[in-house]
């Protein structure tokens, strides 16, 4: 049921990746203008991801119509498929936020997506599909939904279940999702819809990210008070000033219960490429941004997936891979670390952490 009702005042917060999860949810890749060959590669990226998931949560894939029988056949059986359209399959940014109160009852809130900035610096269009996903999968799941005007992703931040989130400026604030917008009015709204008392703001997010540097591509809470950030050692890199400004943000910041942040670099990979054939592979139509030649990806560890008992951890054939599995081995000691080849999700600008979202356990929220 849609409500009309603020989730503060009913006792809802958003909650954090690390809490119990019940399910997860992806949607099955197809646009010629994304995902090269028509997507056949990401197909089977996307396949292999929700088959990993499976072994520890249950998993939906969401699928146009025209795709139901080509991903039906090539999901492994206990993968349930359901029919829902969409315009791409960025299931974190444009799926529902989910909420909680103390009594583990489960809401949502639907908010505007325009894909990332509409028709001023959005990605594609149209994006009607994608932006009423959230309530049918409120609807699927008899959850109780808020629905909010404003434009915001749900890479765009990051939270930890206790009050605090972590935002970049360039992405909530910028004027092609709200050209009204200010930072106290995107605290107020946070606060009101997700429950936040403290938000830390980010000027920047990763080098170069096609959505204007979405949050979740240089940092994230491995638990209340820690945090994980995107690093590079290397100053001709542009990403270098980015990171030292983030670090310095977040270590003189604290979070909602007056923490100061205990903060692990995680060390980039080598920079990521297209090459000329890859671009090539990917059609230039429906106005989305062309892929081109010695692009960059936006390759990081930290678009983790985390999961009840695993750490879905993206890898780039790169030295860095065994340095990153053992750090997170070693944040996460009571979790399986499981690498997973991202690159075909980098071909289509996302990354790992954006592909799949899941919902809180607990039962739906009365109203």
């Amino acid at each position: 049921m849609k409500l009309t009702s603020i989730p503060a005042a009913d006792g809802f917060k958003m909650a954090a990746e690390f809490e119990p999860q019940g399910e997860t949810y992806l949607i099955w890749p197809q646009r010629p203008d994304n995902w090269r060959n028509g997507g056949k590669q990401a197909q089977e990226a996307f396949a292999q991801l929700a088959e990993i998931i499976s072994r520890y949560q249950p998993v939906t894939m969401l699928v146009n119509e025209d795709q139901f029988n080509n991903a039906r056949s090539r999901l492994a059986n206990e993968i349930r498929v359901i029919e829902m359209s969409s315009n791409d399959a960025w299931m974190r940014d444009y799926g529902p936020f989910y909420l909680l109160n103390d009594a583990g009852e489960v809401r949502c809130v639907d908010f505007n997506f325009n894909a990332w900035g509409g028709l001023l610096d959005g990605l594609y269009f149209p994006w009607d599909k994608d932006n009423e996903i959230a309530a049918k999968i409120a609807n699927l799941k008899y959850l109780d939904y808020y629905k909010v005007k404003t434009v915001l992703e749900g890479c765009a931040i990051q939270v930890d279940g206790e009050g605090t989130l972590i935002a970049t400026e360039d992405v909530v604030l910028s004027e092609g999702r709200n050209n009204d917008m200010t930072k106290a009015k995107m605290e107020q709204l946070f606060a009101d819809y997700l429950g936040i008392q403290k938000t830390i703001w980010l000027k920047q997010g990763y080098f170069m990210d096609e959505t204007n540097g979405d949050v979740d591509n240089i940092v994230n809470f491995v638990r209340p008070g820690e945090l994980v950030l995107t690093w590079t050692e290397n100053q001709d890199d542009p990403q270098y000033e980015i990171s030292q400004e983030a670090f310095e943000i977040l270590s003189q910041a604290t979070d909602a219960k007056g923490r100061s942040f205990k903060i692990h670099k995680l060390q980039m990979p080598a920079p990521q490429t297209l090459s000329a054939e890859e671009a090539n592979q990917v059609d230039a139509i429906n106005g989305m941004l062309p892929r081109f030649e010695g692009q960059r990806l936006t390759a990081t560890y930290v678009s983790y997936l985390t999961l009840n008992e695993a750490i879905v951890m993206p890898t780039f054939d790169d030295v860095a891979d065994k340095v990153a599995h053992e750090q997170l081995t070693a944040l996460y000691p009571d979790k399986t670390i499981i690498d997973f080849p991202v690159y075909e999700i980098l071909i289509g600008g996302g990354g790992l952490h954006t592909v799949a979202a899941s919902v809180p356990a607990g039962q739906p929220g009365g109203h």
